[in-house]
């Protein structure tokens, strides 16, 4: 009977590389899988140090064109946005890499899957509900949740040691006083010295936007077009660049808002098992295409649906965050958003300065704004009489609202007036 199979997530890291040799020393065959989802990193040195650590087979993937077409563009359609601030990075990449992941264990036949991430934070939870959604069948080894790991590796000084002795090459360094993760919609920077929630970040932790004051002192002008919410071109006003295959224009809009210092976001956050974190994010791209794509909403969009739409947006960027990417609840919001698109289309004009994204201008072959209507100097067919009667049946129920509170209180009324 050969070896059980697992198929792990590994990144070539202190963890991962250590998880490898743990697993294969536990009697498994080990095929490592690392996904290209825009991290800046040397795969074909993660594959050979992943073949020498162990690995009987190495998947590496570029996984970026969909990244973009079918994770960071509907969260864009929905305008993701957790707890307000948070563009939601690494919560929309993880399902895409549980994912492939999951593809590779069918293909191997494997029985179990296995990654890296800790018992403490938000990755595990995304990884797995990822995993049984859509292998139910699937074993998972999650070796920070597992007691006899957990037991022989108490903290880094033990994983070092661990990778000395079993030759593993690894570069432990204190250059980096704090975890990062980065792909090509952000990157963020997380623990160690930034857990204090008063320190504030030098420019040295910042490493995909430039400092404000070294950012240009004249203004970037682009033009964003949409299709059903989607971005379809982008055209720089100076110097005449156009693009629209959808991969290129997020880089590209990524690469412009970097260049101008866009997207950088330091928050307290709550997890989704209860612990509050620091995390300092860095999204200049995707900060550029959310700007413009809720102002192009307010151009084309019903006033009905956007409110409806709004009410959902907190609940589907939780959905996000939490690792709920296919569940049924999301399919139901995601056909709803869809729907909500079907005409979102049009130009929104950007001027990027500075950390700024200030729209100067917005046109849509569908819009839903009617200047002569909309003008206080032009009547535009609209009768001004009409309010008044308007305003008459959405008074009746104020009016008996407080004439009941009157009675119940003659002399609260007058207080209120200060009378």
């Amino acid at each position: 009977m050969g070896k059980k199979k697992v198929v792990l997530a590994y990144s070539g890291g202190l963890d991962t590389s250590v998880i490898l040799k743990w697993l294969v020393n536990k009697g498994f065959e080990v095929i490592c899988f690392v996904g290209n989802v825009g991290q800046k990193e040397d795969f074909a040195e993660v594959e050979k140090k992943a073949y020498a650590t162990g690995a009987s087979k190495v998947y590496v993937e570029d996984l970026r064109r969909e990244f973009v077409t079918d994770y960071i563009f509907p969260a864009l359609r929905g305008n993701a946005l957790y707890e307000g601030r948070y563009l939601l990075g690494t919560s929309l990449a993880r399902p895409l890499l549980s994912k492939a992941q999951i593809k590779i264990a069918a293909k191997e036949g494997a029985e179990y899957v296995s990654h890296g991430a800790t018992g403490k934070g938000n990755d595990q939870v995304r990884f797995e509900l990822t995993y049984y959604a859509l292998d139910p069948d699937i074993k998972v080894i999650s070796p920070w949740k597992d007691p006899e790991f957990l037991e022989q590796f108490k903290g880094r000084s033990d994983l070092i040691n661990y990778a000395k002795e079993w030759n593993i090459p690894v570069t432990a360094s204190t250059a980096h006083p704090y975890s990062e993760d980065e792909n090509l919609m952000h990157i963020s920077h997380e623990a160690g010295i930034l857990e204090d929630p008063s320190f504030r970040p030098g420019e040295e932790i910042f490493s995909l936007t430039k400092a404000l004051k070294e950012a240009p002192d004249e203004e970037t002008v682009l033009e964003i077009h949409f299709k059903n919410g989607n971005p379809v071109k982008v055209v720089n006003e100076k110097d005449g660049t156009v693009i629209t295959d959808p991969l290129e224009l997020f880089l590209y809009v990524n690469e412009q808002g970097s260049i101008n210092g866009i997207g950088r976001v330091d928050m307290v956050e709550n997890r989704f098992i209860g612990i509050k974190s620091r995390g300092i994010y860095e999204t200049p791209g995707a900060t550029i295409l959310w700007e413009a794509h809720r102002d192009l909403e307010g151009l084309a969009m019903d006033k009905e649906v956007m409110h409806l739409r709004d009410m959902l947006i907190p609940r589907f960027a939780e959905l996000i965050y939490n690792g709920f990417w296919f569940a049924p609840e999301m399919d139901f919001i995601m056909s709803a958003f869809n729907k909500s698109q079907e005409a979102i289309d049009g130009t929104v004009t950007l001027a990027l300065f500075k950390g700024n994204v200030t729209v100067i201008g917005r046109e849509s072959p569908t819009s839903l704004y009617n200047q002569d209507l909309s003008s206080m100097e032009v009547e535009g067919g609209f009768d001004a009489t009409d309010s008044q009667g308007f305003i008459n049946i959405n008074a009746i129920r104020l009016k008996a609202h407080h004439m009941v509170l009157r009675k119940r209180n003659p002399y609260g009324w007058r207080k209120e007036l200060d009378l």
